[in-house]
């Protein structure tokens, strides 16, 4: 029997080569990808940051302000305490945020006739967003002061709306408001300024 000897094969300078650029590019690859990443992470949190402090986004939910938003859309508010009367705003309610319409400012005087005409400072309120007037579901007496720090809200929808009408939601302090709309992002076909 003869002694076969192994014979050692080294790897050509040109295969070493092409090893040494896959691994470059490995490392290469991983950098970009972690530095993507990173990337990510902070537009994400600064986003997160700016929607919860400065551009609150809310989906709406139900028909008390049809027919101005509907069911789904998606809105932007911008956080200021400067509403005025006709103003689309956010307010805490219950661990919720409803949107409601800017009817009165502190210190007006609000009265709802039966068949919904709504004054505020024996002026009748032109409401062009009301598709069809209503006294809705309302328990308070007319006329009606709007306390100070306060405002009184109303949804558009006046027959179905639950608002500043009714004492179960009342007015609104000023610390409740979350801010007001400005912009209607979704869906895109509906993208408007409010």
């Amino acid at each position: 029997m003869k002694n076969k000897k192994k014979e050692l094969s080294f790897p050509t300078a040109e295969l070493v080569s092409e090893e040494l650029k896959r691994e470059r590019n490995k490392i290469r690859y991983r950098r970009v990808l972690k530095s993507a990443v990173y990337a990510l992470v902070i537009v994400a949190a600064v986003a997160a940051l700016i929607a919860t402090l400065i551009l609150p986004v809310l989906q709406i939910s139900g028909t008390s302000m049809e027919p101005t938003l509907k069911n789904g859309q998606i809105v932007a508010l911008v956080k200021t305490a400067n509403l005025e009367r006709g103003d689309l705003c956010g307010f805490s309610y219950s661990n919720k945020i409803l949107i409601k319409r800017v009817i009165g400012l502190p210190g007006d005087v609000i009265v709802i006739d039966e068949e919904g005409t709504v004054y505020v400072n024996g002026y009748a309120l032109k409401e062009p967003y009301v598709s069809e007037k209503g006294y809705g579901e309302c328990d308070i007496e007319f006329p009606f002061t709007v306390p100070e720090n306060e405002y009184f809200l109303m949804g558009d929808q006046r027959t179905t709306s639950i608002d500043s009408r009714s004492s179960v939601i009342g007015c609104i302090e000023r610390e409740q408001i979350v801010g007001k709309l400005f912009l209607r992002v979704w869906p895109l076909a509906d993208f408007s300024p409010l």
